[in-house]
């Protein structure tokens, strides 16, 4: 099997992987619009949905890049297991079956969610020269402030979990965000590597904060949908600032 016919397998397998994904986020936004939820037979489109977005950036970061979003998959997986059992992470919360197949009382897919939100924060501060200690707070605050648009979604209409206590914020109790911040800076401390540049990483990273941030206006958590907002437009302005090249380019040569 020649070079060229690999690179055009890849490219028909991004491409079909790609497009199921925007169909599920354009699907999941018209769920909501019209009925608030997505019907019950359409359930399993959740975890789909999160597996389908790790795929686009894994499938178009190189191989290093992937051992990075790999390790820092499998530290916030573990890091929810600690957490589902014995409170001491992010505070004390249970998983529904929303996401399953489960392990450990864990999404298996939350594997993917932690892979695609690192992956996109690295991409997104790869282009400042900042101290490595200064990115990796930087990174880390950037991921606790995406919590707080996905969250109030999370753990209240789309019933992804349940908080065991009540918060200020939307009912999630505030360890939960110290939490976020003390897992992302121990992702972030751990990948040590250069990083390469995935222009589908952050891309992707930006849709997941859309779409989240579109349901929080249409289910009236304002504060959300503002944060939403803010971490897009912080997306627009470092995109413009420290990025070149085309806004899509080809996932292969």
């Amino acid at each position: 099997m020649n070079e060229s016919f690999l690179n055009k397998f890849r490219q028909a397998v991004f491409i079909a992987v790609s497009s199921f994904y925007l169909f599920l986020w354009a699907g999941g936004i018209f769920s909501y619009v019209m009925d608030g939820v997505p019907p019950a037979a359409l359930s399993w489109t959740a975890p789909i949905f999160l597996l389908m977005a790790s795929l686009i950036v894994v499938s178009t970061s190189a191989v290093s890049e992937i051992l990075f979003l790999l390790l820092g998959g499998i530290i916030g997986f573990i890091s929810e297991v600690v957490g589902v059992h014995y409170g001491l992470v992010f505070g004390g919360y249970r998983y529904t079956d929303v996401l399953s197949p489960n392990l450990l009382g864990v999404p298996l897919v939350m594997i993917c969610a932690w892979l695609v939100l690192v992956g996109y924060v690295r991409q997104m501060l790869a282009g400042f020269r900042l101290s490595r200690w200064f990115l990796i707070v930087l990174a880390s605050i950037w991921m606790t402030a995406i919590d707080l648009v996905i969250d109030p979604l999370a753990a209240g209409a789309l019933g992804y979990w349940r908080w065991f206590e009540k918060g200020v914020y939307y009912g999630i109790p505030s360890h939960n965000f110290i939490g976020w911040f003390a897992v992302s800076f121990l992702v972030f401390w751990s990948i040590r590597g250069p990083v390469v540049k995935n222009v589908w990483a952050q891309h992707t990273g930006l849709s997941i904060i859309l779409f989240f941030t579109l349901l929080a206006f249409m289910h009236g958590l304002v504060l959300a949908g503002l944060a939403g907002i803010v971490l897009t437009v912080i997306h627009i302005i470092i995109i413009r600032t420290h990025f070149s090249g085309m806004l899509f380019p080809k996932p292969f040569p």
